[in-house]
């Protein structure tokens, strides 16, 4: 299973990511490729405490939607809300210039992988292991680098 933590996986996601352009068209969704940037870069500074994601949990999202999202081997649905303080059209961090924001995620998913310790609950999930949360950072990557065809 594909994870942040490993590092070939990592890598592959810094691939990918390489190939957005600031014009690249998404496949669904709303979001433009620098709002999507940013959208990633907000989910990260939450895992990371840098940021406060308000909490929508429930035992059935961390219990069974969990555990289907990040083991079951399906690509994510399109279309799911997120927490208003990550959306690109309410609180989510605005796009300032798409070199530098994509280099600043770039240098989050490093910090990212290689943080000790606890993050910070995930607002739909609650807390996560450091390999849950590797997982599901992959998951998150992918899902939106396939969403402008990367």
């Amino acid at each position: 299973m594909k994870s942040l933590s490993n590092d070939r996986d990592r890598n592959e996601v810094l691939e990918r990511l390489a190939k957005v352009r600031p014009d690249s068209h998404a496949l669904w969704g709303k979001m433009s490729a620098p709002q999507m940037i940013c959208h990633l870069s907000d989910s990260f500074r939450g895992a990371l405490g840098e940021k406060y994601i308000s909490p929508s949990t429930s035992l059935f999202n961390r219990v069974v939607i969990k555990n289907i999202a990040l083991w079951v081997p399906l690509k994510w649905p399109h279309g799911r809300e997120t927490r208003p303080e990550i959306d690109q059209k309410l609180g989510g961090t605005p796009p300032a210039g798409f070199a530098s924001d994509v280099e600043g995620l770039r240098i989050l998913v490093k910090r990212f992988s290689a943080h000790e310790g606890e993050f910070t609950p995930h607002a739909f999930f609650g807390q996560m292991s450091k390999s849950e949360r590797s997982r599901h950072a992959y998951l998150h990557m992918d899902h939106h680098l396939r969403q402008f065809g990367a």
